[in-house]
């Protein structure tokens, strides 16, 4: 890949496409209201630069308000929204665009993923009008998301190149030849319910570490998902909780500890909604 990492050193950055994406990033899933409003302006007051969204969550207008309450300069802040399954034609999926910066307040997305794949509906519509955003400026990366290798073949196939791929991944579903697929092809992968909705932190491995490090089992398993150069999304509501996983940023796992991790897979994935597309 063309993100450069040490072998065990957390980055604060990757490279994605012609831009870079900060490796830890806050995720606004399943937040609503003034709780959302006030969990994005707590994470950017936190020092978090990375906002991560998508129409499905229906809180656009909460993350925006957020945003512009934090003061911080657009420029500062990476922002990701996602298109649902619903807009998923040519001329559905640029308006749906055009409804989120307006939603968010903003004028351009720095990435825009497709949410889910579906071959019901040709993939040329879909990463066609991606691509036409991309050109008009009102996005400046477009990637895919919950994307098994087979269906990165078919874009391929087709001669587009996404840049993206968010997918669920947390030590008990390491996808690993998803990962090694996405390597090879240059595509940086992002981290969903990257602590399997709090199942992973009772791990007894990853409550040894945590102790033998001193840290939160929430900041173990953050550090592994980054030290596999591997951005992580991880929501959180109250303050204390959005910064003991930003404090993930400041220290490492050694080696021996990361293979440790790689160890405690079982498949485990948790998100498999009645349209997803994983078996074939």
């Amino acid at each position: 890949m063309d993100f450069k990492i040490s072998k065990n050193k957390i980055m604060r950055k990757f490279k994605l496409g012609a831009h870079e994406i900060p490796s830890l990033g806050f995720g606004t899933w399943q937040i609503i209201g003034d709780t959302c409003i006030e969990a994005v302006e707590t994470a950017l007051e936190i020092g978090y630069r990375h906002i991560d969204g998508a129409a499905a969550y229906q809180n656009h207008n909460e993350v925006g308000k957020g945003i512009q309450n934090s003061g911080i300069s657009r420029d500062e802040i990476f922002i990701t929204s996602k298109l649902w399954i619903t807009d998923m034609h040519k001329q559905a999926a640029i308006d749906a665009c055009k409804k989120a910066l307006d939603e968010l307040g903003i004028q351009y997305l720095d990435l825009y993923l497709m949410h889910w794949p579906d071959r019901k509906i040709p993939v040329d519509q879909t990463l066609g009008a991606l691509t036409e955003l991309k050109e008009m400026g009102l996005i400046k990366e477009w990637g895919i998301s919950n994307s098994n290798i087979h269906h990165i073949q078919d874009i391929l196939a087709k001669g587009y190149k996404p840049v993206n791929n968010q997918v669920e991944f947390h030590p008990s579903l390491n996808q690993k030849a998803l990962k090694e697929f996405c390597d090879e092809k240059n595509i940086l992968v992002t981290a969903y319910s990257p602590i399997a909705q709090g199942a992973d932190l009772k791990l007894p491995l990853i409550t040894e570490l945590a102790q033998k490090y001193n840290k939160s089992t929430s900041q173990v398993v953050l550090n592994w998902i980054i030290s596999k150069g591997i951005v992580a999304i991880p929501k959180g509501s109250s303050k204390d909780h959005i910064l003991d996983n930003f404090k993930t940023l400041e220290w490492e796992l050694d080696l021996t500890d990361l293979a440790k991790i790689d160890t405690l897979n079982t498949n485990n994935r948790l998100i498999i909604p009645h349209w997803a597309d994983f078996d074939y």
